[in-house]
């Protein structure tokens, strides 16, 4: 199935290529990694790095809480006899309560990163976008094609880390809190 993805993909670009020779000859075709671009500026490695970190502290402190919870869950049961039915009862609902609230803190912190994420996404795009439009008209560029897309070419047409230098000049870091 992706073979074929891949050869009808292939196919259809070299029809276009075929048909459009004169065309292309004056056309200025070049390509970008968009993904490398996002990973590898100064901007989204700072993101990545921020969020990992911020990722692993939330993991650490929610494994302290859940041990603290199951640690109280195993005493309450082993005072279960000894306690009033009132009292076990009062004792269990208020474990409940702090469960509850341990997964919709753990929700919200997780949610939270998630936000971020798209949003430092959003923000390191919305910077590319001029500085590829600037570089297209400097350049006399056609066309900008997605690497990822592309089967194949020659690497003097590929413009990522020209972009990817002038975006660390633009956008050095984002403000993550």
């Amino acid at each position: 199935m992706i073979l074929m993805k891949h050869f009808i993909k292939f196919f259809s670009i070299s029809i276009l290529l075929l048909f459009s020779t004169t065309l292309l000859a004056e056309e200025k075709i070049v390509v970008l990694d968009l993904k490398y671009v996002l990973n590898q500026s100064k901007a989204g490695k700072g993101a990545q790095d921020f969020m990992k970190k911020s990722y692993n502290d939330n993991i650490k402190k929610f494994q302290e809480i859940e041990k603290g919870l199951k640690k109280e869950e195993e005493d309450l049961l082993a005072k279960k006899t000894i306690l009033s039915k009132e009292e076990y009862t009062k004792k269990s609902d208020s474990l409940r309560k702090k469960v509850i609230d341990y997964k919709s803190e753990r929700r919200t912190a997780l949610d939270k990163i998630t936000t971020q994420r798209a949003e430092s996404r959003d923000t390191l795009i919305k910077s590319i976008d001029p500085i590829l439009l600037e570089y297209i008209k400097e350049n006399d560029i056609s066309v900008v094609l997605k690497k990822a897309g592309t089967l194949g070419g020659n690497p003097k047409n590929d413009i990522t880390k020209i972009i990817t230098e002038k975006l660390d000049k633009v956008l050095p870091s984002l403000d993550l809190k």
